[in-house]
């Protein structure tokens, strides 16, 4: 499966995790590896009840949030903080897109993440 971030996206914040992972420039995504975090729910392709993901269960199943970004309780998060706290850098940057997200939006984020290779990258306010 290719994927052109530069196709029209019907829900392009569907295409970021709950952990602020993005999709769209995830190279295992857009080979076909892997089927996106939240993708296949809305179709009933995919049943959320068979994930195990936990922190995709809180966000998007019970909540009803697309990213932990949404959600109130995301500065004092035990399962979201938990994720972050592991050892790896990724773990940072998801962190740092959930907070950019936070801070300038959903649309200053797929601005900023447009050029990425990867599902995170150097995030750019203006």
């Amino acid at each position: 499966m290719e994927t052109s971030h530069n196709d029209p996206i019907p829900d392009p914040v569907k295409y970021i995790g709950c952990c602020g992972a993005y999709c769209m420039t995830c190279r295992p995504f857009t080979e076909g590896f892997c089927k996106g975090c939240k993708l296949g729910y809305e179709n009933k392709k995919r049943s959320i009840d068979n994930a195990r993901c936990k922190i995709k269960l809180c966000c998007f199943r019970d909540r009803k949030f697309e990213t932990c970004a949404d959600c109130a309780y995301f500065d004092s998060c035990i399962l979201i903080s938990s994720l972050y706290d592991k050892n790896g850098f990724k773990y940072k940057k998801y962190k740092q897109n959930n907070e950019f997200i936070r801070k300038n939006g959903y649309s200053a984020f797929f601005k900023s993440a447009d050029t990425w290779k990867g599902p995170y990258g150097k995030l750019k306010e203006d």
